[in-house]
This record gives structure tokens, sequence and C-alpha cells, in this order.
């Protein structure tokens, strides 16, 4: 029987040079990362690099820069596994030129971004920009856990950050003691491998040793201004003839549970009750319940007293600048990760921060995106910002700037009061505080639809970074490396938007 096959002939030379594009499809990403960094600015990359000189050349940081652009769209951070792919994968082999960079030369380029990560990322917003694609009208702005490339187990406190120390030196000291005798003069003053970073560990314990010191005394001010405040509101409660504030109001167990025994005894006295010896069991577990929610009452007093900052300070010795912060599926150590975004879902600004409080961030969001838009050349200008109730302080609300829209409390608590007493209208009532004024805008129709499109344009960004790039945790430590990880992650997204906005049929 006789087969009709395509003919493939491994063993086939190339009679013609080939071009690498060709391998292809038109349209393909990797062409189009192409495309966008041949306009890029790069010199910082090329400064103190590639000079001619004695040893092996080094790669072209335009090359590795679309590696790295290339790698990070397809959510593949590691550097080993990009190694691999430049070997195997034809886009890769494309984009590197038919060279196979190493995984330590890209980790090393990687940490050499942190040079062009806002240049970069103001120029692929301006590319967003010239296509249309920023509508800088409205924009939200929201923040992120995300985790630190630290284990929270290297929290560590001042004492056993001082233990720690001692320890390290008292065992390098011991290491050096015991090779002196071994070897006298000729090798005595060598270190064996486990020692060999011990300036760079030192280095990291006393900025971690600084940072608690630091926190130290920062905590025991606010105990003093908390201390100070306490007593100056006892003193003005007993010049009223007011309980003081710090005794919380009785909670509504134990009410209830008074009640109850209340309840019991009124029984035990009406007319015709049934004698008998001991307590009836109704007003035992009447009584019963009343112990039990006092203590749980009182349980929650000590609780609400305690230093909300855990007691003593601590540091993290592998990533200082990372903090613990608090998530939905508990807590973490890592940074809180800032976007503004606007309604084509263009990342404006990207910032890291070591606080967990979103508050502190609203200024230096607006001040980036800013400067940003005015050096990507965006117009227009941003009409007005939204905010959830975790940016939410008079000082946010009133703060120059944009206009802004700050839920002062939780949206589905807004709109059930808009529900039930209505929507409102016109301006905010004279006299109104910054928060009433605030609620009064977010309870009107307009004001309510306004703020319902923030989750819609901040949240798919998060969705798409974690859920379809798998970036959950930083892959660099200290808050400039992971800054510029971020910016690069958020440049990746407008450069995505930007792919798929060209590759968008024309409609006719």
């Amino acid at each position: 029987m006789v087969f009709n096959y395509v003919k493939a002939d491994r063993g086939q030379l190339f009679l013609l040079p080939v071009d690498m594009r060709d391998w292809l499809p038109e349209g393909h990403l990797a062409l189009f990362l192409l495309e966008v960094l041949a306009g890029t600015d790069t010199s910082a990359l090329h400064a103190g690099g590639g000079e001619g000189g004695p040893g092996r050349p080094a790669y072209d940081p335009d090359v590795l820069l679309a590696v790295l652009f290339y790698a990070y769209c397809t959510g593949e951070r590691s550097s080993r596994k990009i190694e691999r792919l430049c070997r195997t994968d034809i886009a890769y082999r494309v984009l590197a030129a038919g060279t196979s960079p190493d995984h330590c030369t890209i980790a090393r380029f990687r940490q050499a971004y942190d040079a062009v990560a806002t240049a970069i990322f103001v120029h692929a917003l301006a590319l967003c920009a010239g296509a249309g694609l920023t509508k800088v009208g409205l924009v939200a702005i929201d923040g992120t856990k995300v985790a630190a490339d630290a284990s929270m187990a290297a929290n560590v406190d001042l004492a056993k950050l001082g233990r720690l120390v001692e320890a390290m030196f008292g065992q390098a000291g011991a290491e050096d003691a015991r090779e002196d005798n071994l070897y006298g003069d000729a090798n005595g003053d060598e270190l064996p491998a486990e020692l060999k970073d011990r300036t760079k560990r030192a280095a990291r314990l006393a900025e971690a040793g600084r940072r608690l010191e630091a926190a130290k005394a920062a905590q025991a001010e606010k105990a003093g201004q908390a201390e100070a405040r306490s007593a100056r509101a006892e003193k003005a409660a007993a010049g009223q003839g007011r309980a003081p504030m710090g005794r919380p109001p009785k909670g509504r167990q134990v009410a209830r549970a008074e009640k109850a025994v209340a309840e019991a005894e009124a029984r035990m006295a009406r007319p015709g009750a049934r004698p008998g010896p001991g307590t009836p069991r109704y007003l035992r577990l009447a009584q019963e319940r009343l112990a039990r929610a006092k203590a749980a009452e009182r349980k929650r007093a000590a609780h609400r007293q305690r230093p909300r900052d855990g007691g003593e300070p601590r540091a993290n010795t592998t990533d200082p600048d990372s903090a613990v912060m608090k998530t939905g599926q508990g807590y973490l150590q890592g940074y809180n990760a800032q976007v503004a975004v606007d309604e084509s879902g263009v990342v404006l600004a990207a910032l890291v921060s070591a606080d967990a409080a979103d508050a502190g961030q609203l200024v230096p969001v607006l001040e980036a995106m800013a400067v940003n838009l005015a050096v990507a050349g965006a117009r227009p200008e941003v009409g007005t910002a939204l905010f959830d109730a975790g940016y939410w302080s008079e000082h946010n609300a009133t703060v120059p700037g944009p206009d802004r829209l700050i839920a002062t409390t939780k949206s589905w608590k807004l709109r059930q009061k808009a529900k039930e007493n209505g929507y409102r209208s016109g301006p905010p009532p004279a006299g109104a505080s910054a928060a009433e004024a605030m609620e009064h805008r977010l309870c009107t129709k307009e004001g309510s639809a306004t703020y319902a499109k923030r989750s819609v344009m901040v949240e798919p960004v998060f969705g798409q970074h974690k859920h379809l790039r798998g970036f959950r945790r930083f892959a660099r430590r200290g808050l400039i490396a992971v800054q510029a990880e971020w910016q690069l992650m958020n440049t990746v997204h407008n450069l995505l938007k930007l792919y798929r906005h060209t590759q968008r049929p024309a409609l006719t």
C-alpha cells in the first residue's frame, strides 16, 4: 500500500539564510514586544556594561529586556525556567536572537532593571495614551497585599536579634580560633563556605536592629500619648458626672442573660409557684448563662485593652523592609501594592509600601499618577478618583488634588442606607462635616452610580496579576527592588492591553 505523506527530513540543511521571525505567525506577542522595545530608551541599561575588553562578551541588555518582558507576559518568573525556554521555545529563541543566557545572567539583569523601571512604565503608558486607550476622567485606586520573599518565622524582637548577632560572631570567632590552631598562619584567615556571606547577613541584622529601635521608640511615644488622652478623658468625665469613656457599654449577651435571670426570679416569686428544695433548673441555667456571658465580656474587654501593635516590635531578618500584614485569608509577610486604574483598565501609577493601612497611600498614589500622566502626555486630566473605605480620613477627603469619592463605610451599608431612606439630592447641607458631606454625595443617584464602577475598574487588575500571571509573591527583596518588580508587572499589564487593542479587528 502506498501512503502520501508530506516529506519531513530532519537532516535537511537550510540552503538559504533564514529569518527567525518567520518562525512565528504574524501578530505574535513576541513580535509586538520587539516593535515596542525598538522605540524604548534603554540607554540606562547600557551604561557601564558591554565595553570591549578581556573576558567573555556581555549579553545585549535589549535582548535580555525582550526576554524578560515576554516571560512576565506569559506568567513565567523563574530564571532557570527562562534559561531552558531560551533553548527550546520558538518565541524565546526569537527574542533571545538564538543566544542562550544562563539563569544567573537573567537574575542579575532583573536586578539591573531597577534603573529603568519607572521610565519604561511611563513609556508604555504613553503608548497606551497614543493609541487612545487611556481615559483618565474617572480613576479607581486600590491596594492588595503581596507576599515578600521572606518567611514570617524570620521575624525577631530586639532581644532575639541580639542573641542572633552574638551567636553569629561567636561562631565565626570560634571557627577562626579552631582554624588558627589547625593551620597556623598559612590558611587560618579563610572562613568556611557557610560563613562566606557573613558581612551581608550582618548588614541585614544591623538594619533590622535599627528598625526595631525606631519602632520601640515610636511605640513608647504612642503609649504615652494614649495614657495622656485616657487621663484627660477620665478627668473630663468626672467633671461632668459621667462614667469614664474607657469603660465599654455592657454587651448584649450580658444584658440578655441578666434579663433571663430576672424573669426566672420573677417566675419563682409569682403566687402559686411550686415550692421545692434547691434552686429550680430554669433559674440555675439562667444564672450559668449569665456567668458565661460575663466571662466572655471580660475576655473581650481585656482584648480591647491590649496594645494594638501586639507588644514587642519585630523585624524580619530576611527582608527588613517587609511587614506582617492581614489579609482575608490570614496573615502574610509582605508589602501593600497600590495601583491607579482608568476606565480602560490601564494602570496609571503603581507603588509599593510596607504600611499595611491604605489611608496613608492616597496622597503618594495621586502624586505619582499626576507625574506619570504629565510625562506621558496623557489628556484629559483626572476628573474623579474612587477609593474604598480603607482610605477614609478627613485629611484624605480634604487634601488638595482631584475630586474624589471615598466610602465612609462598607459599600453595602451605603447601598442599604440609600435603599431604606431613599436617594439624596442636591448639595450637602450647610455646616456638614467632611464625613457627612462625603456620605451625602455617595447616597445620591449620581454618586452611587459613579462609585459602583470602582470595583469593576481596579479589581480585575489584581485578578489578572494573581490568577492569570501567577504573581502572588515578589521574587526580590527590599522596598526599592519590589517597587521595580511591581512596576514591571504593571508595565506588562499595560503592554498586553495595548497588544489586544492593536490586534482587535476594525469595525466596518
